[in-house]
């Protein structure tokens, strides 16, 4: 199991060692966006200071994963736009190269009350939303359909299973796209969910609920219910589990909660950013992130920003405006999971129509420093950082690089093609290497 006080563990089957800077998860090795790379490169294109690029088979917005020389990603393949079929894609490629070493179909074809399509539940993107998690030795893919599937390095399916079919049809108003969690020998997955049917879909009084697994069976551990006294929409949360001094950290259903690993016991709670439970719309999609002792969540809709102290019956310690007030300088996000680096937080909003990234300090939640991103389309990836710099990318494929300290913007290339539109994978940073996905390809930028 990686650790990040471990430098490297050697997977001598294949020889693959899987070090600290890999990026083996959806935040990183760190959980906040953010590694110790050096020597990442500022100017870049399609053409420009890149090692390969890779066609992908079809559309998905997870983030790529690695892990020694290999790179993993899910992906939808598009058979048949008009009838809705496709397939569900695990993909290995060689680091190096950019060869695709396997690819598996990876999809049982569960379609929950015969809702949707074989990728795709509505329009706004597929069920290969979720980024894969791996451990370096085995390397595990989770699909919106429910489809959770588990693999070794060599591409040998070592288990299957549908939460969906285990525990009942998701009652989501849109699909489900929570990533997996490995940490400390354990697999994790939040299931936060409303208590009613929605468009048809689940059943009324469906708890919400955290599972614990086995990542080399898929075996079930524990499963653990986390009651909400919030309304319709806002009892569902797209976020995933952040690990936090021995704890797992969970938002949603207008509260964030602290866990005990070893059996899901609820250590305590805070909020709620939605007093009296009223608004019934408030999904939320951000995870949470920690760094300098305190927990940053966003509240979803232009609310404000909130930091709390898990180590003191995690009392609140300060919370933003929100673009709810006419301040330029806002501080809130609606997707974007905020990054912790370099002693700061820095926090995404992609929605309006001044999209912006703005710096804060963790103890006060004062703004350094608020940069227009002067974006055309909307930004819903999550930022991430090394040696200096900020990445992240819009929905049409333009990738920023930024000053960390001042949040200048150092460049701004087009990566996705004309027509593009709803990539929302995050950057990933290995080594001195970028990896950027967009619908049609995966670069991989600096030699």
């Amino acid at each position: 199991m990686i650790k990040n006080s471990i430098l490297t563990i050697a997977v001598l089957s294949l020889g693959i060692s899987a070090l600290a800077e890999d990026w083996t998860n959806w935040r990183g090795p760190n959980y906040n966006g953010a590694t110790s790379g050096k020597n990442l490169p500022v100017k870049f294109s399609k053409t420009e200071n890149i090692a390969w690029q890779t066609e992908l088979p079809g559309p998905g917005a997870g983030t790529p994963i690695i892990v020694g020389d290999r790179v993993f990603l899910s992906s939808a393949r598009i058979e048949n736009a008009a009838s809705g079929k496709g397939q569900l894609l695990a993909l290995c490629l060689d680091r190096k190269t950019g060869k695709t070493l396997w690819e598996r179909n990876a999809g049982s074809g569960y379609r929950p009350n015969g809702d949707g399509a074989d990728y795709r539940l509505d329009n706004r993107g597929t069920y290969a939303s979720p980024s894969p998690v791996t451990d370096g030795e085995t390397v595990v893919f989770f699909y919106g359909n429910g489809d959770l599937v588990g693999f070794n390095m060599k591409g040998d399916k070592l288990w299957a299973r549908n939460i969906q079919k285990d525990y009942g049809d998701f009652t989501f108003q849109w699909t489900f796209s929570a990533t997996p969690t490995l940490y400390e020998d354990k697999l994790y997955l939040p299931v936060l969910q409303r208590d009613e049917p929605v468009h048809g879909r689940g059943k009324a009084n469906n708890p919400s609920f955290i599972l614990a697994m086995e990542p080399k069976t898929g075996k079930t551990l524990w499963k653990h219910v986390r009651p909400s006294e919030a309304n319709k929409e806002s009892l569902e949360s797209f976020g995933t589990i952040i690990p936090h001094n021995g704890e797992l950290l969970i938002a949603g259903g207008d509260v964030l909660t602290g866990h005990n690993p070893d059996n899901g016991k609820e250590n305590w709670r805070s909020g709620t950013w939605n007093p009296g439970h009223r608004e019934q719309w408030w999904r939320l999609v951000p995870s949470p992130v920690a760094g300098d002792g305190v927990v940053l969540v966003c509240a979803p809709k232009k609310q404000p920003v909130y930091a709390f102290n898990p180590d003191k019956g995690a009392d609140l310690v300060w919370k933003s405006e929100g673009q709810i007030s006419n301040n330029k300088d806002i501080l809130t996000s609606d997707v974007a999971t905020p990054l912790y680096y370099e002693g700061k937080f820095f926090v995404v909003y992609g929605e309006g129509r001044d999209k912006t990234i703005a710096a804060c300090e963790p103890k006060t939640g004062k703004i350094l420093w608020t940069t227009d991103l002067d974006s055309n389309k909307l930004v819903r990836c999550s930022p991430t950082a090394a040696d200096g710099k900020i990445y992240l990318q819009n929905h049409g494929g333009e990738v920023y690089v930024l000053e960390s300290k001042s949040g200048k913007i150092l460049h701004r290339t087009e990566m996705g093609e004309s027509r593009d539109d709803q990539i929302r994978s995050s950057i990933a940073i290995a080594g001195n290497q970028l990896f950027i996905r967009t619908n049609t390809k995966l670069y991989c930028v600096g030699k």
